[in-house]
């Protein structure tokens, strides 16, 4: 298994500390947040894309996905959701990046068949610009599409290679899913997994792992031993979270613990 963090638990850090800090503590990959608060995202240049390349290649630490913030159940047109997901494309290829993560964003007053199918349209039209690119979009499981199933209501009608499903286990968890039953909708679909740990579904404050309520164990053992499990530690909006640089360690570790 290979192991990777998300750049959301480091806000703002340079390019060079992140892939040091990767090394240092034995992360094989990071998740880089696509985001204009970041060093990295869509409206840098090809130069900078070159250099953020070669740093990580420097390093050994892999580039495993541009998380994007594109809503593909949102309500609106649908050539707005097009343009920002081919600049995350096009990103993730530029850098090597084989993922780009995209979010559900269904609407309020948006029916659930709407909002399946204005996912489902949007990914499969976007599906040939990611095979021509080399890239797979992962639509994870969130907010309006929180649970596996609901996540699977849309990649179903899509059917294409290209498109599949991130499981953010804190998601699925507090939408009612057990391990189990998400991991089951999700494994065809699964490009990788996020996991984290929270007190409580009413304390999602960001914990080391193994320090809360999440069932990490069941959902480790259910993961194939060559997959990708990404720590997504919510430092960005959990200002008063202690820092993640001295958790990354003892995270791996534990990591490494579940799956062995």
């Amino acid at each position: 298994m290979k192991y990777a963090f998300s750049t959301l638990g480091v806000p703002g850090m340079p390019t060079s500390e992140v892939v040091r800090l990767a090394a240092e503590t034995g992360y094989d990959g990071v998740e880089l947040r696509a985001h204009p608060e970041e060093p990295v995202h869509p409206g840098i240049g090809a130069q900078d894309r070159r250099d953020v390349v070669e740093r990580f290649e420097r390093a050994g630490v892999e580039i495993l996905a541009v998380a994007g913030y594109t809503r593909v159940a949102a309500p609106g047109e649908d050539e707005p959701v097009y343009e920002e997901l081919r600049a995350l494309l096009a990103l993730a290829r530029d850098l090597g990046a084989p993922y780009v993560r995209v979010f559900p964003g269904g609407g309020d007053g948006q029916s659930q068949e709407d909002a399946d199918a204005t996912a489902a349209r949007r990914l499969g039209l976007a599906a040939e610009t990611a095979a021509d690119l080399g890239v797979r979009i992962l639509l994870e499981t969130h907010d309006s599409h929180r649970t596996g199933a609901a996540a699977a209501r849309v990649l179903g009608p899509v059917g294409h290679k290209n498109v599949g499903a991130l499981w953010d286990v804190m998601h699925t968890w507090l939408g009612g899913e057990t391990p189990a039953a998400a991991h089951a909708v999700l494994a065809p679909h699964l490009g990788y997994t996020q996991v984290k740990d929270i007190a409580s579904a009413d304390d999602t404050t960001p914990l080391a792992l193994g320090a809360g309520a999440l069932p990490l164990g069941e959902c480790v053992a259910l993961l194939d031993g060559d997959g990708w499990v990404c720590w997504e530690y919510e430092k960005r909006w959990y200002p008063a979270a202690a820092d993640l640089p001295g958790l990354l360690a003892e995270g791996r570790a534990y990591l490494r613990g579940l799956s062995a």
